[in-house]
């Protein structure tokens, strides 16, 4: 029986089954429980300063009114990721990352590979171009391992055209990737959310490695495997990690 090689596993947000999503503290600690790749969420602050953030607005991570965008990286820096209705006050002095941040604490993991999700909420506000002109500046120390991807093709396409080599499209439904625009570009990656797959049949994007978020069921990504995935997405990377490898070893 050919044993199929099983997908590359993504800590999607860091850690946060165990910790506040995109917060340095989940980072390092997916990375400790064994991740080799990483996907953080990029926002702009009113001044235009990349921090990690999903949400279009600060209530259920920080359980302020508004959207990053609207404050100054100053007055974000008073708010905190603490996420208390998950964790209560566990995580209550949380700061609301930097990419800067970020990126320096990868500097010193060079195993490790990023892959940065420009958020649509920034784009609208600030533009494609300006969002790809504050970002990608600062994640020159880690090019040859950063992949800069975004459900915003014209985002995509200023990342592309401000000479960044690797770029990821997200797409909530399989059948988006048969967008002329996504042909046109050709990123080298195809993110696709788990619910949009079709039910049956290989996953293959003819220009690039198929990701699929989010997971942390064992079974499922063996079935993923199956299906030609080669990178999947999981909050719970430390759990998901040790499964496998569990049932790799016949424990």
């Amino acid at each position: 029986m050919i044993q199929v090689k099983l997908p590359k596993l993504i800590a999607h947000r860091g850690y946060p089954h165990r910790f506040p999503e995109n917060s340095l503290a989940g980072f390092a600690a997916a990375i400790a429980a064994g991740a080799r790749f990483i996907e953080v969420d990029v926002q702009l602050s009113a001044d235009g300063v990349p921090v990690l953030f999903h949400d279009r607005t600060l209530a259920r991570v920080s359980g302020q009114p508004g959207g990053v965008h609207e404050y100054s990286l100053q007055d974000l820096a008073k708010f905190h990721a603490s996420e208390r209705e998950r964790f209560g006050e566990q995580f209550a002095q949380t700061p609301i990352a930097r990419l800067n941040q970020l990126v320096e604490l990868l500097t010193e993991m060079p195993q490790v590979g990023v892959f940065v999700e420009l958020k649509r909420v920034s784009i609208e506000q600030f533009g494609a171009q300006r969002m790809a002109h504050q970002v990608l500046p600062l994640l020159m120390p880690l090019s040859g391992r950063c992949v800069v991807i975004s459900f915003s093709l014209d985002a995509l396409a200023a990342v592309r055209g401000q000479g960044w080599a690797a770029i990821g499209a997200v797409i909530n439904d399989w059948s988006e990737c048969n967008q002329a625009v996504v042909d046109e570009l050709k990123p080298e990656y195809l993110f696709c959310r788990i619910a949009g797959l079709p039910s049956q049949g290989e996953l293959v994007y003819p220009h690039g490695q198929v990701a699929v978020f989010a997971t942390a069921d064992p079974e499922e990504v063996r079935r993923l495997a199956q299906r030609g995935a080669q990178f999947v997405e999981t909050d719970n990377i430390g759990a998901l990690h040790d499964a496998l490898a569990q049932q790799d070893s016949g424990a």
